[in-house]
């Protein structure tokens, strides 16, 4: 059986949905001139800043392109549904937020995408452009502790691609604007549950199996395996498996500072999210840590896929400032 969807023609929705995009934000966001899967912030890029570049598969608005605005990412690079963009709209992406001072590409570590963005990177410095990478590894699930490095990024892009941008718009060279990512990344972990397939455009038939009255902890945002099948759980139950694993594995002493992400998959309702908030809150405070920021909606999702993520950011003094830093993108706004 089909699924419902209010497209026109699967092989078209992107690029829909790109105009669309852009029709309800041209303020914010315009194409450069001859790119057709690229966006670039319309006030972001200037002379002398770092230009940030994000970029990654559709079908998970609003990261990535949600978060192209002053402040944030200055530009971002748009694949096919799950799909890595091709390297020239990285190129693009970059030469439109070159400020003359370096580009730092940030997307998560999916093996097409290093490809891609790797060949987008060796472009570029023929064009006399130093390109840098810094991949997002939050989905504790994905590996273990020991291989970080082998991890996916999920839905902590949020919180890192925030930490980065500021930095950036901060006028810190790239050297420095690196390492705050790669710190903000080091201090960020995700965990998720799937509850029910999406469907690709293309299809519209769902690209995994998973029963009716079973969930699966630890699912990728493609549909990737995760740790654990089996019955569905009460939400409580459901938070407590998630934050003890993110606990466990932050490590953070009583008194510190986070910042918290309850995100719907997609087709999660705001009410299920709150239930989830409110016990996640119960076990940050029984942790003796302290909230500063908190989202709760649909920040990285996964079409309509059902479920949701838990991401915890370990907050210290140079993040603090970088995740309240002002932004204005289409999708998202600080401050």
């Amino acid at each position: 059986m089909l699924t419902q969807k209010l497209i026109n023609d699967g092989d078209a929705a992107v690029d829909e949905m790109l105009e669309g995009v852009l029709a309800a934000h041209g303020d914010i966001l315009r194409r450069p001139e001859g790119s057709r899967r690229a966006v670039v912030a319309t006030d972001g890029p200037r002379e002398g800043k770092v230009g940030l570049v994000i970029g990654g598969g559709s079908g998970h608005e609003p990261t990535f392109l949600g978060f192209v605005g002053r402040g944030l990412a200055d530009a971002c690079a748009i694949g096919n549904v799950f799909a890595s963009p091709p390297p020239q709209p990285a190129v693009e992406a970059a030469m439109a937020a070159n400020g003359g001072a370096g580009v730092l590409f940030m997307y998560g570590n999916y093996a097409g995408d290093v490809m891609n963005f790797d060949m987008a990177s060796e472009m570029l410095e023929m064009e006399g452009i130093e390109a840098r990478t810094v991949l997002t590894t939050d989905d504790i699930a994905s590996a273990p502790r020991d291989q970080r490095d082998r991890r996916r990024g999920v839905a902590g892009n949020v919180f890192i691609f925030k930490a980065a941008g500021a930095a950036a718009d901060l006028m810190k060279p790239l050297d420095e604007v690196e390492r705050l990512a790669r710190h903000a990344n080091a201090r960020t972990f995700t965990m998720g549950v799937a509850l029910s397939a999406c469907s690709l455009p293309q299809t519209r038939r769902p690209n995994f199996d998973l029963p009716a009255g079973e969930m699966e902890i630890g699912m990728g945002i493609h549909g990737e395996p995760g740790v654990r099948r089996g019955p569905l759980r009460p939400a409580d139950e459901v938070a407590d498996e998630i934050m003890d694993a993110i606990l466990e594995e932050m490590g953070a002493s009583r008194g510190d500072r986070v910042a918290v992400l309850v995100n719907s998959l997609g087709s999660t309702p705001l009410m299920e999210l709150y239930i989830l908030y409110r016990r996640v809150a119960d076990r940050l405070a029984d942790a003796g840590l302290a909230i500063h920021k908190a989202l709760v909606g649909p920040y990285c999702t996964s079409l309509e896929m059902a479920g949701a993520s838990i991401t915890v950011m370990h907050l210290d003094d140079e993040l603090l400032p970088l995740i309240d830093h002002p932004c204005r993108c289409a999708m998202f706004r600080e401050g």
